[in-house]
């Protein structure tokens, strides 16, 4: 029997958008509350694991591709983006879904591609510029 695959033991297996990196995904348990563990290379960030339905429901209302605009906390957020969405007071956390201090950024390089594994959306694999919609 297969193993449950986005657990610890069994993390998805997961590349960035223009495909150039590795990094593992698995579902987890923090202070009570789901969320997502995500390991590219010596680096952990953690991100709202209700982040994941948030952002296909948005992507439904958007209809369209969407530019993934990817940033580092530290930098500001392209506009129109899965990023400025990810950290915007309008979205249904009020503000970020990545939920460690100084690496609450990368939203738009690291959830997409986990939603495109579940079958909740496409993404593009260009060297830069990738979007995403609802599938």
């Amino acid at each position: 029997m297969a193993k449950e695959q986005g657990t610890k033991e069994n993390p998805w297996l997961l590349k960035t958008p223009p495909l150039s990196s590795d990094f593992t995904m698995h579902k987890d348990l923090k202070d009570g509350k789901d969320i997502l563990v995500c390991t590219v290379g010596k680096t952990i960030l953690h991100y709202d694991y209700q982040c994941l339905s948030d952002l296909q429901t948005m992507l439904k209302k958007h209809g369209d591709w969407i530019e993934l605009g990817s940033a580092d906390e530290q930098k500001p957020a392209k506009e129109n983006t899965v990023e400025a969405w990810g950290r915007s007071e309008k979205n249904p956390v009020g503000g970020w879904y990545g939920l460690k201090k100084g690496l609450r950024g990368r939203f738009g390089m690291y959830i997409p591609p986990l939603m495109e594994k579940l079958g909740l959306a496409e993404v593009t694999h260009d060297p830069k510029g990738n979007k995403m919609r609802a599938k």
